[in-house]
């Protein structure tokens, strides 16, 4: 036992950035949980994550651990940052272990622009895509869809947007699943989680979503070989980061199923140490009524991204007067990190399938995984940790530890240290964009407010948290990237 400050006391350190609190620690825990950070993050952690996190650790057919990431902080039901796999007869599925942004996630393109060919056309250029993908609460998007259309997209997510001129198969091969999860049945959608998804499609959404014009600096290219094959080869090479999801479209059918998941647990007397782990075992009507939900809001981010995409390529070439395919405007990957996914993983040495739950968390799969494209499959998956707009953001690369240890998952960003409301008393919207475009970031915002909860001082060190992943092997620093363009909600 170990004795930091706010941190429980039971808490058992298992290497310098694991740490483990045993099934002792609180009754009804049928596994330990596990915490990576280090001891400067695990202090700066609220006590919050700890009672989320072994909450999680008490839900029926968990498998191993309960896991929060260096990224960890307080959220619905299971804290951000939280991963927990189980069984398929016996576990449950739960809305608070995916968020209401149901397949929140990154995309990373790349180009073969360069800072001296960006820098004087930067205003413009992060103009036009304010004006292009919109952003802020209840933005609607360009396309125009049919509900039969909308349900085509739940149904095929990212493939929708090739067979519609939004994207190209390269695209497809990029992408977490190749954009389509498997099972989504648009029956189990409510009309009102439709109206409100419908018109959204291709639009940023408001909070920490975001889409950042990044560079990378020479000394922050880590594993130059392994950044070649992800399309990063020059220092000051332009590279375009965008994170959102599936919007209201989401949110909605995250609260339809809480609801249902709340008359289930009654009727299955079904306990849980808090009400926001709301759940349905996942093999019950309810519980794969959700999941066949959830995979349409998963499909209908991943076709979100795409368009966005597809608006990003857009604006460039209006800017820069080329094609998308002179600027070699790459997509590198696309990653989920709000989503439960059936896969495939060694539990006491022996192959199982399981329903992962990852929440502000990253799949981090290593090399050799049969699901990785071919392109990636030698080296792994690319992995992309936003940080916040004011420092930078990273991407990292899954390893075989990862695998063993985490259900192949990693951390998805830096992670919130203060909340919104705390954020806007201490930071001024326009006074932030003002000493942000003196230091070379230039923003556009759709409110100022907004702009204020973002602040960099509302974050963790994203330094410290890639390099805790670093250390604990679960994925490995790659290259850094520097902001200087970011479009927010």
């Amino acid at each position: 036992m170990i004795k930091i400050d706010n941190v429980p006391k039971e808490i058992k350190k298992i290497s310098d950035v694991v740490w483990e609190i045993p099934t002792s620690y609180k009754s009804g825990m049928k596994v330990p949980a596990r915490i990576y950070a280090s001891e400067k993050l695990l202090r700066e952690m609220d006590p919050g994550v700890f009672d989320q996190v072994t909450n999680v650790a008490c839900l029926p057919g968990i498998q191993k651990h309960a896991y929060c990431m260096p990224d960890g902080h307080w959220g619905y039901g299971f804290p951000i940052g939280g991963v927990a796999a189980f069984d398929l007869e016996k576990g449950v599925i739960s809305p608070g272990g995916i968020g209401f942004d149901i397949n929140c996630g990154m995309r990373l393109m790349t180009t073969n622009l360069t800072f001296k060919d960006v820098e004087p056309k930067l205003k413009p250029l992060v103009n036009l895509l304010f004006e292009k993908v919109p952003t802020g609460v209840g933005a609607k998007g360009f396309l125009r869809m049919s509900e039969n259309q909308f349900k085509d997209v739940m149904v095929h997510g990212a493939d929708w947007c090739v067979d519609n001129g939004y994207g190209t198969k390269e695209d497809i091969k990029r992408i977490e699943e190749y954009g389509c999860i498997k099972g989504a049945d648009p029956s189990k959608v409510s009309e009102k989680a439709i109206k409100r998804g419908i018109k959204q499609m291709g639009t940023l959404g408001s909070g920490n979503h975001y889409l950042e014009v990044q560079m990378v600096t020479a000394k922050n290219i880590f594993r130059p070989e392994i950044a070649k094959r992800f399309g990063i080869t020059t220092p000051d090479q332009i590279v375009v980061m965008v994170h959102c999801g599936s919007r209201g479209f989401g949110h909605q059918i995250a609260t339809d199923y809480l609801s249902v998941f709340n008359r289930v647990m009654v009727e299955m007397k079904l306990g849980v140490k808090d009400r926001e782990l709301a759940c349905a075992p996942f093999k019950s009507r309810e519980g794969q009524d959700y999941y066949k939900a959830m995979a349409c809001a998963a499909n209908a981010a991943f076709m979100n991204r795409q368009v966005i995409l597809h608006r990003i390529r857009e604006s460039f070439s209006q800017i820069f007067k080329k094609e998308p395919e002179d600027m070699e405007m790459n997509m590198v990957y696309d990653v989920a990190h709000n989503i439960a996914k059936v896969e495939t993983h060694k539990i006491d040495g022996e192959k199982m399938e399981v329903l992962v739950h990852r929440k502000g968390s990253t799949r981090s799969f290593g090399p050799g995984h049969p699901e990785l494209t071919e392109q990636y499959r030698d080296v792994g998956q690319p992995v992309i940790i936003g940080g916040s707009m004011e420092t930078g953001s990273h991407l990292l690369v899954g390893t075989e530890t990862a695998m063993n240890e985490t259900f192949g998952s990693t951390a998805h960003g830096s992670g919130r240290t203060m909340s919104r409301t705390k954020a806007k008393t201490m930071v001024r919207g326009d006074e932030l964009q003002k000493s942000m475009e003196k230091k070379g970031i230039y923003v556009r915002a759709a409110s100022m407010l907004g702009l204020a909860e973002e602040a960099g001082i509302a974050y963790k060190n994203i330094s410290e948290v890639v390099q805790t992943l670093e250390k604990a092997d679960i994925s490995r620093m790659v290259v850094g990237f520097k902001p200087i363009g970011n479009i927010k909600g």
